[in-house]
């Protein structure tokens, strides 16, 4: 198994040509145009995709993936319209080749063999039009061809989770028992879970550990209807997220503020600074391809991704989706308190 932190160059363009099919894709998985700017060029791998979350179905499961990995590479949305998604990207492993610790390609180039793709079938690849409507084709859409379901049960994948050098020992040991105690006391459930919640949040001192993530009994009985600050992020400010109490009363019966859910996984950044990365405005829909506009604005956060921490049967997904944001979770921080936390911060590293 390829372990995260191994090094790899990205093959040659006639190389990943020769591999790919007149639809631009291998095995099912879409070779996007923006790739081919990376080939010859050499990368760590940042994490072994095993495994990763259906985010087109909405069933709430996780997939296996073969002979795949993820680069530090994230979608830059230029071939998509614009998409602002920036998803981390799927790499075949027959799109790269290892480089020794002496820092020499360790397997030979093999002789292209065309199967009739170029590149420009991979740029004609990535949209079609259906009924007058532009649907667009990448990684994200095209999940369901390239992977297969995992059952929760199968003990593969937590095993792998250490193996592929993703997460350390502690972690998956962390990652278990919270799922082991969530499931077994039925913490999750609105009414039944409660006394399994309050019992969690005693505890969790004991290890410095957040609230229980899952809070169903704080939603508000009624739909949301705070008012949203009228903030305008822009790139390269500071925000601090509200602590969780504060957006717990932001939310609707089901957990979202204007149509966005908050997450289990956010919580781990609750009450702590960030810059801002973008704003969000238009992003293609994973489950249909089209390209869809944000009525309220979300905001990305530097850094601010899904751990998997928290996701049941998506448990140690590595895709680390960037966590979308309500400016009403938010507040802008002014940069002499942006260094003071800073100061803060090393002071506790060192």
């Amino acid at each position: 198994m390829i372990k995260a932190g191994e090094q790899f160059e990205v093959r040659s363009k006639s190389e990943i040509l020769a591999t790919l099919d007149t639809n631009g894709a291998l095995d099912g998985m879409p070779f996007m145009p923006q790739m081919f700017e990376y080939c010859g060029q050499r990368f760590h791998i940042y994490k072994n995709a095993y495994k990763t979350c259906d985010t087109v179905s909405g069933k709430y499961i996780g997939l296996h993936l073969d002979d795949t990995v993820h680069l530090p590479i994230r979608c830059d949305g230029k071939a998509f319209d614009g998409c602002q998604a920036a998803c981390l990207l799927f790499w075949r492993t027959a799109w790269l080749k290892p480089v020794s610790e002496a820092g020499d390609a360790c397997l030979p180039s093999p002789a292209p063999v065309s199967r009739g793709c170029t590149e420009a079938d991979v740029l004609a690849a990535t949209s079609h039009e259906v009924d007058g409507r532009t649907l667009y084709r990448c990684q994200a859409t095209s999940l369901l061809e390239f992977t297969r379901p995992m059952a929760w049960w199968d003990v593969r994948q937590y095993a792998n989770a250490y193996r592929s050098g993703n997460w350390s020992i502690a972690q998956v040991l962390r990652g278990l028992t919270y799922l082991g105690y969530t499931y077994g006391t039925r913490a999750h459930r609105r009414k039944i879970g409660a006394p399994a919640r309050w019992l969690y949040n005693k505890a969790r001192f004991l290890w410095g550990g957040i609230p229980f993530p899952r809070r169903p009994d704080l939603f508000p009985q009624k739909k949301s209807g705070a008012s949203v600050p009228v903030l305008n992020l822009k790139p390269g400010e500071f925000v601090r997220i509200k602590p969780f109490e504060e957006i717990l009363a932001t939310l609707g019966k089901d957990g979202s503020h204007r149509g966005l859910m908050f997450d289990a996984e956010l919580v781990p950044y609750c009450g702590k600074v960030f810059r801002v990365r973008t704003r969000v405005e238009r992003f293609v829909d994973e489950t249909c391809g089209e390209m869809r506009t944000l009525k309220t604005p979300a905001v990305i956060l530097d850094g601010v991704v899904c751990q998997s921490k928290y996701s049941g049967q998506r448990m140690f997904c590595p895709r680390e989706i960037f966590s979308w944001w309500r400016e009403a979770w938010l507040e802008r921080v002014e940069p002499m308190v942006v260094a003071q936390h800073d100061d803060v911060e090393q002071r506790k590293a060192a």
